[in-house]
């Protein structure tokens, strides 16, 4: 069974990230094509890129490189859960995504994003810009969610009822381009 992670791009104090992931984590566990986990990037502690060798040539000397790495391989697929900073993904989402290169290549990833009166699209046409290079098909579908409509006070998270529908139409083009990129890696 394809194994997708839905990755927090944030790892700001007070961030509606993890929120986010858990309301698409919700929706994906009614479904039966994949297996979907939560990563947290907060979780591998990532300091701005240290390591000697760029990550093309998979040539790792820091344990928490090496314990990212080896998360990020295990998935078929992604779906990033982004915030939007100043038009971009946070920079705690863009140094992750930079310290691997083949961990990434050749698999999906689709992008649920927020922020405010875009939903984060801005963000999400950055990190389109990014995937491309690692080679990561990015799907068409995506779901963006406005800090004014789709959240409760501008902090709690509560999706209009056609954002679930945007959810699972991003969960079927990920898992069909994960499927299909399989046999790439």
């Amino acid at each position: 069974m394809l194994k997708i992670a839905i990755i927090i791009g944030s790892t700001r104090p007070g961030r509606r990230g993890e929120a986010v992931a858990r309301w698409v984590h919700e929706i994906a566990q009614k479904r039966s094509d994949a297996e979907y986990e939560i990563v947290d990037i907060a979780d591998f502690n990532l300091p701005l890129y240290d390591e000697p060798k760029p990550p093309m040539l998979a040539q790792y000397k820091k344990s928490h490189t090496m314990a990212w790495s080896k998360a990020i391989h295990s998935y078929d697929g992604f779906v990033f859960v982004t915030p939007e900073y100043n038009h971009a993904v946070s920079g705690a989402l863009k140094t992750a995504i930079d310290f691997l290169f083949n961990e990434w290549k050749d698999k999906a990833a689709g992008i649920v994003s927020y922020g405010g009166g875009t939903g984060g699209a801005r963000a999400a046409e950055n990190l389109r810009l990014i995937l491309g290079e690692l080679h990561v098909a990015d799907v068409r579908a995506q779901v963006t969610l406005s800090l004014f409509t789709d959240f409760e006070n501008y902090s709690i998270v509560k999706p209009a009822p056609h954002q679930e529908a945007a959810a699972n139409t991003l969960f079927d083009q990920v898992v069909a381009w994960s499927g299909a990129l399989k046999s790439l890696r």
